[in-house]
């Protein structure tokens, strides 16, 4: 009876392991693989949102340096 026990215990255990169990395990790898590229994606939009381009800044260009130079 012990014997029985054991062995059906193994096996029941064996069944809800995630090393034995095939079917379990991949659609856990599957869906894990889905949630870690859909988080990347997200945080690839969110920095690239973050870092966007906000316009033309006014930046003040010496007269030296202009196409038609203006010296003092």
């Amino acid at each position: 009876m012990s014997t029985e026990q054991t062995s059906s215990e193994f096996i029941e255990t064996k069944q809800k392991d995630f090393a034995y169990s095939w079917v379990s395990s991949s659609r856990f790898l599957f869906y894990v693989n889905v949630l870690v590229l859909v988080a990347l994606f997200v945080g690839g939009c969110y920095a690239l949102w973050e870092h966007r381009y906000m316009g033309k800044p006014e930046v003040e260009v010496p007269g030296n340096t202009l196409y038609s130079p203006v010296y003092k």
